[in-house]
């Protein structure tokens, strides 16, 4: 099953999708070589899914950064303002001080002790313990030497970048395709910044345009701390998180949330003018933004169990590049883990996929509206017509959603698909490898 073409993604792009079209996950067309592009040019054309306007659109992707704009805090004027509130107590305070003045010297002859200056008392002890285990400090501590930066130089010379995190003691990164696919098949540079400071050149080793995921080897390095990897299968939503990143070039930034909801069908990543990235991701309120792209979301034992890859972007922001407004998403590492075993061991990652033609269906879920000859959905029995209801005992209410849980399996695995006529038709899955030009 292929999905709808609906734009291409650098970070931030967003075309109106064509769910008439349907969405081709059976066959989907080879990806056109990366072209030049930014995140500010492309998060001008947001879109919106039919039937999910709360999702849409995003910050596809949050690679990129540019200078940090400094403004100055305006007080509220007016009636009831902040301002005469400040003023009040700034009064308050002043008469207050007054008056402690006066009591103070009366005590003082009296003959009592006038309190030390606090410049004048002494410093406390230096904090020497380990930070609690389960604060957002011991994560931090723990994670923080494993994230890079990315900085990347593509074709045409246009410089973007983002975060990642180390794999693998000899080199390995771990990032978001959407950061590096304008430097791969030789069209660009990259090179990764190191907690320390340290400076490596890195290449391409593969990547998935499908899922978003991407890996880079540094070159010349060794010794390195790999990050521990957790599950995402057994998140909960309302557990706290940490996300670590390169937000606008400022490396080494954490920030903290929970996990806002589980299972979002979001279309992020991608390239100009091809297949869209659908993937079943993560949501949190953990502040990511464009630079942030690659990170780590980590649970509280520092453990990692997603990629930051997308923000939504409100249309009615006016800023040419999208921010936090507490709703990021994360590609679920139990995905992505699997996806950068195949590319480190083969160079290619493998698409799951079951052979049909997609679209949203009126009356809500997924309506096959054609099926490719051989292909799993035929051999088990799907026809053009029948809408797709639930997929085990998760419910399939649009296209994108049945796209994002059939990418979450492994080829060979076994789904039930309950159809709106409320048969139950078994599939076993198939599998193919993911073009990447």
């Amino acid at each position: 099953m292929t999905e709808n073409d609906p734009h291409g993604q650098g970070p931030g792009a967003q075309d109106k999708p064509d769910n008439s079209a349907g969405n081709e996950y059976a066959a989907p067309n080879p990806w056109s070589a990366p072209s030049a592009h930014s995140e500010q040019q492309q998060q001008q054309n947001p879109y919106a899914t039919p039937g999910q306007p709360y999702y849409q659109p995003y910050q596809t992707g949050t690679a990129g950064y540019g200078t940090p704009q400094q403004h100055q805090p305006q007080p509220q004027r007016g009636p009831g303002g902040a301002g005469k509130l400040v003023a009040g107590v700034a009064v308050l305070a002043l008469l207050v001080g007054g008056g402690a003045g006066a009591v103070g010297g009366y005590l003082a002859s009296d003959g009592a002790t006038q309190s030390a200056s606090s410049l004048e008392a002494p410093q406390p002890a230096r904090q020497t313990g380990n930070a609690p285990a389960g604060s957002v400090e011991s994560v931090a501590q723990k994670v923080s030497p494993s994230v890079v930066q990315l900085q990347v130089a593509g074709r045409g010379g246009q410089a973007n970048g983002g975060s990642g995190f180390v794999i693998d003691a000899n080199g390995y990164v771990l990032t978001n395709n959407h950061v590096v696919e304008n430097a791969a098949n030789g069209g660009g540079q990259i090179q990764v910044v190191f907690q320390d400071g340290r400076k490596a050149p890195a290449t391409v080793v593969g990547r998935d345009p499908s899922s978003d995921v991407a890996v880079v080897k540094a070159e010349g390095v060794s010794g390195l701390t790999p990050v521990e990897l957790g599950r995402s299968d057994d998140l909960k939503v309302g557990q706290g998180v940490v996300a670590i990143g390169s937000p606008f070039e400022l490396s080494g930034t954490v920030t903290s949330g929970i996990v806002s909801a589980l299972h979002r069908p979001v279309r992020a990543g991608g390239e100009q003018g091809s297949q869209s990235t659908v993937m079943d991701a993560v949501q949190t309120d953990a502040a990511i933004n464009p630079g942030n792209s690659g990170g780590p979301l980590a649970n509280m034992a520092g453990q990692i169990i997603g990629i930051n890859s997308a923000i939504y972007s409100p249309p009615s922001s006016g800023q040419s590049q999208g921010g936090n407004v507490g709703i990021g998403f994360a590609i679920p590492i139990d995905q992505a883990r699997r996806t950068a075993d195949e590319i480190i061991k083969t160079g290619q990652a493998t698409q799951t996929f079951i052979g049909a033609t997609v679209t949203d269906a009126q009356e809500g879920g997924a309506s096959i509206r054609e099926v490719t000859q051989g292909s799993p959905a035929e051999q088990a029995g799907l026809k053009g017509g029948d809408v797709v209801t639930k997929i085990d005992d998760r419910v399939v209410d649009s296209s994108d959603a049945l796209v994002a849980a059939i990418r979450t399996k492994v080829p060979g695995d076994k789904v039930k698909l309950t159809l709106a006529s409320n048969n139950v038709i078994e599939v076993t899955l198939g599998g193919q490898p993911v073009p990447t030009n």
